[in-house]
């Protein structure tokens, strides 16, 4: 038993130590560039911040670790296309020959995806969830947003939506393998909206606008799910229970 679980794991390993030296190499390239990586970070912010304000670091060491931060993000971006490459390989051992030829439009429509959702972000959900943020009590107080608290926001929000946005790969994977049905998603779709709502209220700010515009893509996203397992791997009913119907 042991030994048959040992190539799994020496391939799991050296499918996780190519996707780290990727990821590192990025970090780095990426840490070379942060600042104007981190300016494109703020336009969403800066575009809404009252006039005279402006972003400060609250600790010595937050604009540093606000670069670490930074830096580790897009280097993960950047090696999306690897790590789902090196998933997609792991995988490969177990499904068949006609499954496996997949793996171009897995990376492929698994990185356009990520990437659509972490724009729908950046361009819609992070400038209106900020406005109402700062614009709330801006009368009362100024306000002087922390970098390296905004940095974490934003790519906390990012990164939820570019996974969000992997449902329907995920679901094209599943059905593939012939792990879920379109009948397995529509039974599951009554749950699947309460934890869509409750993701979405985790992961956005505390307004119910930005968590409708999260909510509202994922349920239509869900949708587009059901019907790309259907027509994969469709639900076929037992053709046994029929037959004894029609006898009786």
């Amino acid at each position: 038993m042991f030994e048959n679980i040992k190539p799994h794991l020496a391939d799991l390993r050296k499918r996780l130590t190519i996707s780290m030296l990727v990821l590192v190499a990025a970090f780095f390239a990426c840490f070379a560039v942060y600042e104007p990586i981190l300016g494109w970070m703020m336009v969403p912010v800066n575009a809404v911040l009252p006039e005279g304000s402006h972003m400060v670091a609250i600790e010595v060491q937050e604009t540093f670790f606000t670069a670490l931060k930074v830096s580790f993000f897009a280097g993960f971006i950047v090696s999306l296309p690897i790590i789902f490459w090196q998933f997609w390989l792991f995988v490969a051992p177990g499904l068949y020959e006609n499954e496996k030829k997949f793996v171009i439009p897995f990376v492929f429509f698994a990185t356009l995806m990520f990437l659509m959702g972490a724009s729908f972000a950046y361009y819609i959900v992070v400038p209106i969830g900020f406005e109402f943020l700062i614009n709330f009590g801006s009368t009362v107080v100024t306000v002087l947003p922390s970098i390296g608290k905004y940095v974490g926001f934003f790519t906390k929000l990012l990164f939820g939506f570019g996974v969000a946005f992997e449902l329907p790969v995920i679901t094209f994977f599943l059905a593939t393998v012939g792990l879920v049905s379109d009948k397995t998603l529509k039974d599951f779709f009554r749950y699947a909206i309460i934890m869509i709502f409750i993701l979405s209220a985790l992961l956005t700010p505390p307004d119910v606008i930005t968590q409708f515009l999260m909510s509202g893509p994922l349920i239509l996203l869900y949708g587009v799910s059901i019907l790309i397992a259907k027509a994969i791997n469709p639900h076929k009913e037992d053709s046994t229970d029929e037959s004894d119907e029609e006898e009786y």
